[in-house]
């Protein structure tokens, strides 16, 4: 089966893109939506967001991702996963298990995502309350060659979920042959 790797930064419509696209595919199949802000709250409290603990993060996200995966469950991984080496080698290790593995870069210029920004996370690290915000205090290392790239602030949903509906179906169609 398939993992969707949806990364960006905080407030790009990570999780808004992968709650509908687990919605899309419920019906007619076995679905797991993995929320990066959950699985952390949840799973994995004792990590920081020091590099460290935000690539073991990721390690330990991706792994959970192709055991599901592994059991012909779609997965929708929507997470910040701000270092490009940990995303490399969460898909390689989905390619080692024979896995496909769609990253889509959920773009959205850091304006328009804190004005977004529910959390108020944006305003937070701007006040100097939070320290290391993705985008603003740490370093976000866009994917060099995602399969998809969306950009929420000039698509619509609808428009978004297409288009990484397509290179669901792509991958979907490789993993037939």
């Amino acid at each position: 089966m398939t993992t969707v790797w949806l990364t960006g930064l905080p407030s790009s419509g990570k999780s808004t893109l992968g709650r509908a696209l687990a919605e899309q595919h419920r019906a007619h199949r076995a679905v797991e939506q993995l929320d990066g802000d959950v699985i952390r709250r949840d799973l994995f409290p004792e990590l920081g967001f020091d590099k460290a603990d935000r690539t073991e993060n990721i390690r330990r996200i991706g792994a959970l991702a192709a055991m599901l995966a592994a059991h012909d469950v779609l997965v929708v991984v929507s997470v910040i996963a701000p270092y490009e080496a940990a995303r490399a080698a969460v898909r390689a290790e989905h390619e080692a298990r024979g896995l496909e593995f769609v990253e889509v870069h959920v773009h959205a210029p850091v304006e328009v995502c804190a004005d977004r920004d529910v959390k108020g996370l944006y305003a937070r690290a701007k006040r100097g309350e939070v320290s290391g915000l993705t985008g603003i205090g740490d370093v976000y290392e866009e994917p060099v060659a995602p399969e998809v790239r969306v950009d929420t602030s000039a698509m619509p949903v609808e428009a978004c979920l297409a288009t990484i509906g397509a290179a669901l179906a792509r991958a979907e169609q490789r993993e037939a042959a």
